[in-house]
């Protein structure tokens, strides 16, 4: 029975074992006759093997020697080279496992038994579940006797558990090939309901007119990129397009911070929506007028379809787990991740961390596809930016995104956040520009649509971003304020007390 190392989490690995005859006498799910009638039907039938090739693997066979018998048949048809008994034989004999897979008479039963070639296509996947079947039961039992051995770690049992799971249904999702028909009908279904919108948005609004010229909104399924480098306001900016979703126009959506607890990131809510300064929600001593704008403004929250996961190191398994029952039950139209680096793929090998964060941007991906939602992942930038100069210097690029060139290549689009403030640039030479108090979202890869750049206000004391043309107290704009790094300088408490000769909230 294959364990788990307890001591190296990140080179876990599950492994599907064989199953044979259980204690009770049972024999594992098969269907033997089926998987020689297949057989025989590649060996028959000139164009058989196309039908079958994305159903069958050499596994999903019980018997040895229709596993081996498969492993030749599909080599032919790697090399383009015919397929029937002759060269099948001939195929085996030069690699010396003509004996094992049951020699030349059993190849010739084969195709004795098969009476018809009609429904060579459904006589495969019944083999194809029937091994999966397998499959499912083999890691059931690993599972059962890692849980009876008391050194395993049980969090690295659920991991192992799930991420079994989710490899074997990968494995066994096949989609067929569909008619363009369909598709047409379904594209148009799509263009009729974005006619429909008031405006020019067909995806889910940012709140962020601009952008929303762009994007025409956060698309289904994307997956979305948010790339910065620390300070910047990566999770002010996801933070302010969530209050704009599911706030003011009570769209479902889902937040999984992973970097902050769930009372830190309502805490940055409230700096949002009530526009208090970070110090004044920390000790809870505000004026009187913070007071009432608090008591008055925070109850437009309650209520809302905003749901938050704070899972310190998700994993990519639980996530997939977690997002389909946040969609099945409460509807949820947009995910956002809170970030990408602090994922993990516990429970998949990998040899570098780069391989891992392939994982997790694929999965991510894939995700999205399968719950055909948009999915939004916070994601760091490497160091490049710091050593290069000038306004032009630091704007980020897509080389600079950090750990693995994955995340480009599966990201639907990739946005960049940049505010030149934070580097003491303060004015464009170019255009003369004042950048105090602006923040530039790039936007670096557009799969379906233009790049293109917008500039948004930053409103670094209330952890805000807003649309440019939007008022702000003047001094305010005019102030330098860097952002508090999102990483850990900004840090919040859940209790007001010690309110002193301050007006306390009221709840």
């Amino acid at each position: 029975m294959a364990g788990t190392s307890k001591n190296n989490k990140r080179t876990q690995q599950t492994t599907i074992i064989k199953v044979g005859a259980n204690e009770a006498g049972k024999l594992p799910p098969q269907a033997q006759e089926l998987e020689d009638s297949v057989l025989g039907a590649l060996m028959l039938e000139k164009e058989a093997y196309g039908t079958v090739a994305d159903l069958l693997r050499p596994e999903v066979f019980y018997k040895d020697q229709n596993r081996v018998v498969y492993e030749a048949i599909r080599e032919l048809a790697a090399k383009d080279q015919p397929i029937d008994l002759m060269t099948v034989g001939e195929k085996l004999k030069s690699q010396g496992t003509l004996e094992k897979a049951g020699g030349v008479v059993y190849l010739a039963e084969l195709t004795r038994r098969v009476s018809s070639t009609a429904h060579l296509r459904y006589h495969a996947e019944i083999v194809s579940k029937k091994a999966t079947a397998r499959d499912v039961i083999a890691l059931a039992a690993q599972i059962e006797e890692m849980g009876y051995d008391e050194t395993q770690d049980v969090d690295e049992l659920m991991q192992t558990a799930e991420a079994g799971i989710f490899e074997i249904t990968q494995r066994s999702q096949k989609r067929d090939v569909t008619q363009i028909d369909p598709v047409i009908e379904e594209a148009f279904k799509r263009m009729e309901k974005a006619a429909k919108n008031t405006g020019s948005i067909s995806g889910i609004p940012s709140g962020f007119h601009a952008l929303d010229k762009i994007t025409s909104g956060w698309q289904t399924p994307d997956l979305v990129i948010i790339a910065a480098r620390p300070a910047m306001g990566k999770t002010a900016f996801v933070l302010s397009m969530a209050k704009h979703m599911a706030v003011d126009r009570e769209i479902p959506t889902a937040i999984f911070s992973l970097e902050m607890s769930n009372v830190q990131l309502v805490n940055r809510l409230i700096m949002n929506v009530c526009e208090l300064e970070g110090d004044k929600i920390k000790t809870g001593k505000m004026s009187k007028e913070d007071a009432k704008r608090l008591n008055t403004k925070i109850n437009i929250m309650k209520g809302k379809p905003l749901y938050l996961d704070d899972t310190p190191s998700l994993s990519i398994f639980e996530l997939r787990s977690k997002a389909r029952k946040l969609v099945r039950e409460h509807g949820v139209k947009i995910i956002i991740i809170d970030y990408l680096q602090l994922m993990n793929a516990q429970g998949s090998s990998f040899g570098s961390r780069e391989q891992e964060v392939s994982i997790i941007s694929r999965g991510l991906k894939g995700l999205a596809k399968e719950l055909d939602i948009p999915i939004i992942a916070l994601s760091q930038l490497n160091r490049g930016v710091e050593a290069r100069q000038g306004v032009e210097g630091k704007t980020p690029q897509l080389s600079d995104l950090r750990e693995s060139g994955a995340i480009e290549q599966d990201a639907d689009m990739v946005c960049f956040i940049h505010r030149p403030e934070y580097y003491h640039l303060y004015s464009d030479d170019k255009t003369g520009k004042d950048l105090r108090g602006l923040a530039q979202i790039i936007v670096a890869k557009h799969r379906n649509g233009a790049t293109d750049s917008i500039w948004l206000r930053f409103r670094g004391k209330y952890a805000k971003f807003q649309n440019e043309d939007e008022a702000v107290d003047p001094d305010e704009q005019n102030s330098v304020m860097p952002m508090a790094d999102d990483s850990n300088s900004m840090t919040f408490q859940s209790s007001m007390n010690s309110m002193g000769e301050n007006i306390a909230p009221q709840f």
